[in-house]
């Protein structure tokens, strides 16, 4: 996964979202529509995919902080970095999953 297509898939997702945020305003129909479509499986599965993109791309920009301060260029560091990027993406994503279904 390349850092700027999550940052893609995480606009278009936030567009969506906010989308969904104007159905909660505007009440009635429109939001019983929209929630319905939210939580069926297809909804889940792109809430799911845009809070994995989301995470990434979270996670891997606390990666390029530290590479603009100065540090993590080496070959193992970045390897290292990479692999705890990944680590964190898929913990963050599950203690999120886990906190949703138990709400």
């Amino acid at each position: 996964m390349r850092h700027w297509r999550t940052g893609i898939a995480v606009s278009v997702g936030s567009v969506l979202l906010l989308g969904w945020l104007v159905t909660v305003a505007a009440g009635g129909e429109l939001f019983t529509t929209t929630h319905a479509f939210l939580i069926s499986p297809i909804g889940l599965v792109l809430l799911f995919g845009w809070s994995v993109a989301f995470l990434y791309h979270l996670c891997n920009g606390v990666r390029h902080l530290a590479w603009d301060a100065g540090y993590g260029f080496e070959i193992g560091s970045a390897a290292r970095s990479g692999y705890a990027v990944l680590a964190a993406t898929v913990l963050l994503t599950a203690m999120t999953w886990l906190y949703v279904s138990l709400i």
